[in-house]
């Protein structure tokens, strides 16, 4: 690294460079660089490191759909058959059954 009249050296330059009036602005400036670059450092070592560990403990992949289960129409048919006759009659609600073919539909 640099030794204290190393930096007395470069210091000096930049006041005599720059002037009082710039050297300040100039410095926060370069402060804000430097923190800019130490802030992305920091990210990309992080970003680094959870990639790492996403590697070396793998999520399990997603459980495929399950389509619900198949309810057997008839299964309701013979609950149906159970109820009274009064509600009985009310829930099945069945369309006339087709005359045979060949055969004219009752008038």
């Amino acid at each position: 690294m640099f030794s204290v009249p190393d930096i007395l050296v470069v210091s000096v330059l930049a006041l005599l460079l720059f002037g009082p009036d710039r050297l300040p602005k100039l410095m926060r400036q370069a402060g804000r660089f430097m923190r800019e670059v130490q802030n992305t450092s920091h990210g990309f070592i992080s970003e680094m490191e959870r990639a790492a560990d996403l590697a070396d403990n793998p999520v399990p992949p997603p459980t495929p759909y399950q389509h619900p289960p198949y309810e057997n129409p008839e299964h309701e048919a013979t609950t149906q058959a159970d109820a009274p006759p009064e509600e009985h009659a009310a829930t099945q609600e069945h369309p006339p059954a087709a005359p045979p073919a060949g055969t004219s539909p009752p008038v």
